[in-house]
């Protein structure tokens, strides 16, 4: 004979299976919570790895810049008054995480060699962050962002030499020529950061 308070065992059955299924779905929804959270994680790790091995290209920029761009910079642009592309440049800088601010001067030559930044890497205009590192001409903001946030020993800071067409600020319809991102360091010397050869 069951007891009032006896459940027979087929109801038994079906809460227990319940209860199992609801576990289930449980374990279900954290597994897929860690795995999206490890590629989550993943995808930054790789993204950062590109850009700082220099196959990140300038169509993917603004894409990629979200993965390091954590906090704002600024800097000081000393240009001069007639240059248009210098304050499209600005204008990027500005689009792209940064507090630009154009200084107009007609002593770029002193500053850029006071600054020791040579001649044959020269461009035209001279950015200078607030802790004192210069970037030199139309240099992708995605670079910029990665010295500052993990500045190498030893360097003084970054340059585009020239105004290759496609650089940030000197766009011309779809013409684009393949330039490169060079590492200024403290004793004169340069070498290759990154790569940019596509828009």
């Amino acid at each position: 004979m069951t007891s009032k308070n006896t459940l027979p065992e087929t109801k038994i059955s079906k809460i227990m299976a319940s209860n199992e299924g609801r576990k289930s779905n449980k374990l279900m929804f954290i597994s897929l919570l860690i795995a999206a959270g490890l590629l989550g994680a993943g995808a930054i790790i790789y993204l950062d790895s590109q850009a700082l091995s220099g196959k990140v290209t300038h169509g993917e920029h603004a894409n990629k810049e979200a993965a390091i761009t954590a906090q704002v910079h600024s800097l000081t642009v000393y240009k001069d008054p007639n240059c248009g592309c210098c304050g499209k440049w600005i204008d990027y800088m500005n689009n792209h995480g940064f507090d630009a601010k154009g200084h107009n001067t007609g002593q770029l030559s002193s500053l850029k060699q006071a600054k020791g930044i040579p001649v044959n890497v020269q461009s035209c205009h001279t950015a200078i962050s607030t802790q004192g590192f210069v970037f030199e001409g139309h240099i992708p903001a995605i670079y910029v962002h990665q010295f500052l946030n993990d500045t190498p020993p030893g360097a003084i800071g970054l340059a585009v030499p020239a105004m290759p067409v496609g650089s940030p600020g000197m766009e011309y319809g779809d013409k684009f020529r393949p330039y490169q991102v060079l590492l200024l360091n403290e004793d004169g010397t340069s070498s290759v950061y990154g790569e940019v050869n596509s828009l």
